[in-house]
C-alpha cells in the first residue's frame, strides 16, 4: 500500500470478505465445531496478507472499479489503483502533495503509533514477569504428563488475577502468586502453548495495527481471539469427563477479569467478563461432533478458498451508447478498460480492431499503454462536449473511411520478435474517402469497388496488460474484395523472394493471415486466441531477355524454412499448388508465362509464425539442356512496407 486509494482498496476488500464470514459463522454457529469455527478466520487472514485488486480481479464485492471511478472522478488521475504489498510502504521522500497525501500519512502514523504501543505493552508485560520468583512446576509436569503435553518456564508474580502464557519463542507461564491454580486452568494453559496460540494473537495484533482505522475489521479480530479461546476450552472439555466438565465452567466464571485479557503475545484463560458468559453457554452445550463434521467443515472452507482469495476477475463496462451526460458511466467505462487488460497479443490486437471499427475509446483504453489514459479520455470529453457532441465513447482513429463491421478485420505478415508482435491489420470498407476526408465518400456498393485499409501495429507486454501501438498511419488501398482471409496482392507482402536466371526475373509474393474469431457487435476478447492462420503466394516469372520463357517446359518450387526443412520438391500435372507450400506449373499449357498462386491453413495459429528462409525451383527446358536449380531468396530483407 503506497497511497490511501491503495490502503482503501486492501481494507475494504478485507471487510467485504469479513462481512460474508461473520454471516457465514453466524448460519454455522451450531452446526460445525469452535475448531471451524476458529479456522475459518484464516480465509480472511488470506484476504488480508494477498494484495487486493491483482490483476483487477476483486473479492464480492467490486471495490477495484468503484475506487478507480471515483478516483478519477474526484482527481483526474488515470493511473491503475496497485497493492504491491499488504503493508504500508513509505511515502516519497518529497511529503504529501495533496489532501489525500495528509490523510494517508495520517493512517500510516496511526499504524506506526498503535504497533509501538502494543510493543511498549508487551516489554513492560516481560518486564514484570521478570520480576517474579520462579515456582515449584511439579504440579505443571503432572499435568502435562497427564495429557502428553508440552511444558515451559513457569513463575509467580504478585498481583495476577489468572495465569497466562506470554510469549512465541521463549514462552512463559505466569502464575498468581500464593495462589493455588487448579490442574484444569494448567491444562487450559498448556494447550495454549502446544497450538502456538500466542503466535496466532500476534498476527491478529498485526492486522489490527494494519487497519485500525477499520471498525469492522477490529471487530473481527476481538471475534478471533474470542474464537481462541472458545476452540482452547472445546479441547479441553474433550479431556474432561462428569463433574470436572461442569467445575471447568464454575473455574472460567471465577476468572471473569479484563486485565491482560488483550495483551499482546499472550493467551490467558481470561478473556474479559463480557465474553465468558458466551464460552459459559458453549461449554453447557458442549458435545463431541462426529469425524464426519471434520470433512464437512474443511470441504466448506475449501470452497471459499479460491472465491475469497483471488476472486472475480473483471469485464468490461457498459461502453456502448453512453450518452451526453453520462459522466458518472464514463468514469466506470475507463475505469473498467484500465482493469480489464488484455492477457495475450490477440486480445490486444482484438481489442484495438474493434475500437476502430466501433470508434470506441473505451476499447481503444483497453489495448492503449496506461500512460496514454489522459489523453485518450481529454479526446473523448472533448467530443461529448463540443458543438456537435458526440457519445461519450467516440474516439477519432484517423481510419479513411467507415469500417465493415459485418466482415471485421484482419492480421496480415504476424511475426514474433523481441518479446512483441508485428503485425498489418486490415479492415475491409463499407465507404472511403478516395480523394480526402472533403471529398464525397465513395461506397462500394455504388463504384463496384473495394477499398481496405491498413496500418502498420506493434503489440508488447507492458507489466500485466499487453498493448498496441500504432507505426504508422492508415494507407487506403483499392483490392479484389473477394475474400482478404485469402491474402490480396493489393496489400502488404511479408517477404518478396526473388532470383534472376537465364533471362528470366523469378519473383514470389508471400502473405500470411491470421484471424480472431469476430462476430458484429461483440465486445473485444481481451484474453482471446487467435482462430486461423494462414498463407498465401503469388508467383510470377517475367522475361527480362525475350523469348527466354519460351524456353522453359516446366517449373516447381517449395519452402525452405532457416533449419533446412520443408516438403520434397516434386512435379505435378498441369498447374498447381498444395497446403505445404509446394508449386508447379507446365509453361507451355499457359501462354508461355511462368506463373502460379496459392493459399493454405497452417496449424496451431498461436504457434510464433515461421516464414520461409527461402524458396528452391527447379526449371526444366524444351532445347534439352539439364534442368536448373535456382534458389529465390528475400530481397531487401524480405518486407515490402
Amino acid at each position: 500500500m503506497t497511497d490511501l486509494w491503495s490502503f482503501l482498496l486492501q481494507t475494504l476488500t478485507a471487510a467485504g470478505a469479513a462481512a460474508f464470514l461473520l454471516v457465514l459463522k453466524s448460519l454455522f454457529r451450531d452446526k460445525l465445531s469452535p475448531r471451524w469455527q476458529f479456522g475459518i478466520w484464516g480465509l480472511l487472514a488470506l484476504v488480508l496478507l494477498y494484495p487486493a485488486g491483482r490483476g483487477g480481479r476483486y473479492v464480492l464485492f467490486n471495490w477495484p472499479l468503484w475506487l478507480e471511478t471515483l478516483k478519477t472522478a474526484l482527481t483526474r488521475d488515470y493511473d491503475l489503483i496497485r497493492v504491491t504489498a499488504p503493508i504500508p510502504l513509505p511515502a516519497p521522500l518529497s511529503g504529501p502533495q495533496t489532501p489525500l497525501d495528509v490523510l494517508y500519512f495520517l493512517y500510516v502514523a496511526g499504524v506506526v503509533v498503535l504497533l509501538a504501543w502494543y510493543a511498549l505493552a508487551y516489554l513492560r508485560l516481560r518486564l514484570a514477569l521478570r520480576r517474579g520468583s520462579p515456582a515449584d512446576d511439579a504440579q505443571l509436569r503432572r499435568v502435562a504428563a497427564q495429557y502428553e503435553l508440552p511444558v515451559c518456564r513457569v513463575v509467580e508474580v504478585e498481583g495476577l488475577p489468572t495465569a497466562f502464557v506470554c510469549g512465541v519463542f521463549r514462552p512463559v507461564l505466569a502464575l498468581p502468586a500464593g495462589q493455588p491454580v487448579d490442574d484444569k486452568v494448567l491444562l487450559h494453559e498448556l494447550l495454549h502453548l502446544k497450538y502456538h496460540d500466542a503466535a496466532w494473537g500476534l498476527l491478529i495484533c498485526l492486522f489490527r495495527c494494519l487497519h485500525w482505522c477499520n471498525p469492522l475489521l477490529w471487530y473481527c479480530a476481538d471475534r478471533a481471539g474470542n474464537d481462541a479461546e472458545a476452540l482452547c476450552d472445546q479441547r479441553v472439555l474433550e479431556r474432561l469427563e462428569g463433574e470436572d466438565r461442569r467445575d471447568y465452567g464454575r473455574i472460567l466464571l471465577s476468572m471473569a477479569s479484563d486485565k491482560y485479557a488483550r495483551a499482546v503475545g499472550t493467551s490467558s484463560m481470561a478473556n474479559g467478563g463480557r465474553n465468558v458468559r458466551a464460552r459459559i453457554e458453549a461449554i453447557a452445550r458442549f458435545k463431541r461432533y462426529p469425524a464426519g463434521m471434520a470433512l464437512a467443515s474443511v470441504s466448506v472452507a475449501l470452497v471459499l478458498l479460491f472465491p475469497l482469495t483471488l476472486g472475480w476477475g473483471q469485464t468490461l463496462a457498459k461502453a456502448n451508447g453512453l450518452g451526453h451526460s453520462g459522466e458518472l458511466e464514463f468514469h466506470t467505462a475507463m475505469a473498467s478498460a484500465r482493469l480489464t487488460p488484455c492477457t495475450t497479443a490477440a486480445g490486444a490486437f482484438d481489442a484495438y480492431g474493434k475500437a476502430v471499427i466501433h470508434d470506441n475509446g473505451i476499447y481503444r483504453a483497453l489495448c492503449a499503454p496506461l500512460s496514454e489514459h489522459p489523453a485518450l479520455a481529454a479526446q473523448m470529453e472533448g467530443f461529448a462536449h463540443g458543438p456537435d457532441p458526440w457519445v461519450h465513447e467516440h474516439w477519432e482513429s484517423g481510419l479513411p473511411g467507415r469500417a465493415d463491421h459485418t466482415v471485421g478485420y484482419f492480421l496480415y505478415n504476424l511475426t514474433q520478435a523481441d518479446g512483441g508482435y508485428a503485425a498489418v491489420m486490415v479492415w475491409p470498407l463499407q465507404m472511403a474517402y478516395v480523394d480526402g476526408p472533403d471529398a464525397p465518400p465513395v461506397y462500394w456498393s455504388e463504384e463496384d469497388r473495394a477499398y481496405a485499409a491498413w496500418q502498420s501495429l506493434w503489440a508488447e507486454r507492458q507489466g500485466d496488460r499487453w498493448v498496441v501501438l500504432p507505426q504508422g498511419e492508415f494507407h487506403l488501398t483499392e483490392t479484389e474484395g473477394d475474400g482478404l482471409v485469402w491474402g490480396d496482392d493489393a496489400l502488404p507482402s511479408a517477404a518478396i523472394y526473388a532470383a534472376d536466371v537465364d533471362g528470366l526475373r523469378l519473383e514470389l509474393t508471400y502473405q500470411t493471415v491470421h484471424s480472431v474469431s469476430y462476430t458484429f457487435g461483440e465486445k473485444p476478447k481481451v484474453n482471446a486466441r487467435f482462430d486461423a492462420a494462414g498463407e498465401s503466394f503469388d508467383f510470377t516469372g517475367s522475361e527480362t531477355h525475350p523469348g527466354a520463357a519460351d524456353l522453359v517446359n516446366r517449373y516447381a518450387a517449395a519452402p525452405v524454412y532457416a533449419d533446412g526443412s520443408g516438403p520434397a520438391l516434386e512435379f505435378g500435372s498441369g498447374q498447381g499448388s498444395s497446403s505445404d507450400g509446394t508449386f508447379w506449373g507446365n509453361v507451355r499449357d499457359y501462354g508461355g508465362l511462368l506463373a502460379s498462386g496459392g493459399s493454405g491453413f497452417g496449424d496451431d495459429p498461436n504457434d510464433p509464425p515461421v516464414w520461409p528462409d527461402h524458396y528452391r525451383m527447379v526449371l526444366t527446358y524444351v532445347d534439352g539442356r539439364e534442368e536448373q536449380m535456382v534458389e529465390l531468396r528475400p530481397m531487401e530483407g524480405g518486407k515490402r512496407a
